[in-house]
């Protein structure tokens, strides 16, 4: 049987898909004139030579005070992100929510959320939890529903990875309350119904995906493997196809083609 056969290969992928820490400074309230000056001279060696970018937020720590200092940990904290320093960069960040005023809920949130996400990229998911637990506190302070539901979604990666999926849903159904527009919270819950077996659930939740991000890989790579394991194989043939068409060079890509590539020789091997 087909679907027998492909069974072992999807059971590989992983329960959610892997988080990649996206870090950007642009979404945070700029600093006074004289510290966005620093702070930009500073992130922009974090691109391009991130040990001297290191030097220079060291050096800018030494001679902050305040809620100042909070600019030059960001700073650090992204740096080490570059040299894949996780734990360095959860600390600098934690480091740089401390030092943020106490009525700057917005950066405080942001900051705590980028200390969990440094976390989560070693795979330590109960340290991560701690930090999206204080950024979920600093945002819901700001009343910003839609950063609450972008933390939601990175808790219930955590909670996933620790075992503890009825919290992870809870975690992505007050996502897609708190931020309905963005993908990842119904990709994730498709993922994490289809785990369960709700293949009607998954498919409701990976065609919500596919509305808002139709060109996004992981979504069509989940919504084929919800399509084979749904008996529909043509389905999933279309889905996985799109992958590798949209998104050539990415890891997706791969994955879609050892799909294909399996379904395509067990039916061979049941036309013969």
């Amino acid at each position: 049987m087909l679907l027998a056969s492909i069974l072992p290969l999807i059971a590989q992928a992983s329960i959610l898909p892997p988080l990649e820490p996206v870090m950007t400074d642009s979404a945070l309230r700029e600093p006074p004139p004289v510290q966005q000056d620093r702070l930009t001279v500073c992130l922009d060696q974090v691109r391009t030579d991130p040990p001297t970018a290191i030097v220079t937020a060291s050096s800018w720590i030494g001679e902050a005070s305040g809620p100042d200092l909070a600019f030059p940990h960001q700073c650090l904290g992204m740096a080490y992100t570059r040299l894949l320093r996780w734990e360095a960069a959860e600390r600098a960040f934690l480091a740089a929510r401390d030092a943020a005023a106490p009525d700057n809920n917005v950066l405080r949130s942001k900051l705590a959320a980028m200390a969990g996400n440094s976390a989560l990229a070693e795979q330590r998911s109960e340290a991560a939890l701690a930090d999206f637990a204080l950024a979920l506190q600093d945002a819901n302070a700001a009343q910003d529903k839609i950063a609450a539901g972008e933390i939601e979604i990175d808790r219930s990666r955590a909670l996933v990875a620790l075992g503890r999926n009825e919290e992870a849903a809870q975690a992505l159904a007050a996502a897609r309350q708190g931020a309905p527009q963005n993908s990842d919270a119904w990709l994730l819950s498709a993922t994490l119904e289809r785990r369960a077996e709700n293949l009607a659930g998954a498919q409701n939740y990976i065609e919500t995906a596919a509305a808002l991000d139709p060109e996004n890989p992981a979504i069509g790579l989940e919504a084929g493997v919800i399509a084979i394991l749904s008996g529909r194989e043509e389905a999933a043939r279309k889905s996985w196809q799109s992958v590798i068409e949209t998104a050539p060079d990415s890891a997706e890509a791969g994955v879609a083609t050892d799909y294909l590539a399996q379904i395509t020789g067990q039916s061979q091997e049941e036309g013969r």
